[in-house]
């Protein structure tokens, strides 16, 4: 495993982290709890020590079954979660929509003291504004009380995870969040997704700011099983076949196409897998802390902790991919399916 340090606090993470939002929710396919559990204990076995949260997943019960998964060695990991959305008073949603955000000093107290007692332990390593416009990056009240709780020994460090989907709004607020208030942020980033991470990724190195990436497997595409004919467990997100979104679809047919690119190229004889290229391509830059791809079986999380043992991305190979990027791969359309201009 490797080791990097989140830049602009005095963290040190796992460059590989798990995203609890894969075994916490259902939204990935996996509804057993135990199974989440043994992955997540799986997971610090073989080095990882960064968990990413969020008390808005399960309402709650996500934090509580990392809880009982790594309990016991709390002090030998960093705890990440998220606050911002009010999950007290507005019930869970279908389909992962936003509930209401309470950016209010008031309800950031109320939210850390039911992130504590769920994830049972008295301070957060790392706590996140979840799904921040540029409003509440902007809000003075809010990053005080923030500078409060982490003088209280609260928190030891705190930063953004911009969201949900990718959004061009979300330069802007990545921006901020870095310039303005020196915090790390995490973004949608992946190498066949770059709206976020080419410009902010940037401003972080201009800055010494630290950034973690999701979805660095782009929902699957890069992760080398993926077919126009894979089907997901109901109630998987990724259950593209059934939608009645074009731009859905556009995208699912656009990205394989290109994920063959790059595992002719890149993957084929070169000592890596496809998922592991994805992550060696996103963890590139220096600024970049950690990666959290979408764990959801032991297969897949022993493929992705072994990826600082493969072939490493040299220079050459990440500007080969950097150009194949700027041209579309060669294809007339872009990843949601719109004709390019």
């Amino acid at each position: 495993m490797e080791y990097r340090k989140l830049h602009g606090t005095d963290l040190t993470v796992s460059a590989l982290g798990f995203g609890v939002w894969t075994v916490g929710t259902t939204w990935w396919g996996v509804k057993d709890e135990q199974v989440g559990e043994r992955l997540l204990r799986r997971a610090f076995d073989l080095g990882v020590t960064y968990f990413d949260n969020g008390d808005t997943y399960a309402s709650g019960k996500a934090e509580e079954l990392q809880r009982r998964a790594l309990g016991d060695v709390r002090d030998q990991i960093i705890i990440g979660t998220k606050f911002g959305y009010d999950i007290y008073n507005n019930p869970d949603r279908p389909g992962q929509q936003e509930r209401p955000h309470d950016w209010t000093p008031a309800y950031l107290r109320k939210a850390l003291e039911g992130s504590l007692k769920r994830l049972g332990t008295d301070y957060l390593d790392y706590y996140q504004l979840h799904n921040p416009r540029l409003d509440a990056i902007q809000n003075d009240d809010l990053w005080a009380e923030l500078d409060k709780l982490k003088a209280e020994g609260l928190i030891r460090a705190y930063g953004t995870a911009l969201g949900p989907a990718l959004n061009e709004r979300q330069i802007e607020e990545g921006v901020a969040s870095i310039t303005e208030r020196h915090a790390p942020t995490q973004i949608i980033y992946n190498l066949l997704e770059q709206l976020l991470g080419q410009p902010i990724l940037k401003v972080a190195e201009a800055e010494q700011v630290g950034v973690v990436a999701r979805v660095p497997h782009a929902s699957g595409l890069l992760e080398g099983y993926m077919t126009l004919e894979t089907e997901f467990e109901p109630g998987d997100h990724r259950n593209w076949r059934v939608t009645t979104n074009e731009k859905k679809k556009a995208w699912m047919e656009d990205g394989l196409k290109k994920a063959e690119q790059i595992d002719a190229e890149f993957v084929t004889g070169k000592g890596r897998s496809i998922g592991q290229l994805a992550l060696q391509f996103a963890l590139h830059s220096p600024m970049m802390s950690s990666v959290l791809p979408n764990i959801y079986d032991e297969k897949g999380l022993e493929e992705y902790a072994a990826t600082f043992k493969a072939a490493p991305l040299e220079q050459g190979e990440y500007d080969a991919i950097q150009k194949l990027y700027a041209d579309n791969f060669g294809l007339k359309t872009n990843l949601i399916g719109e004709v390019v201009r």
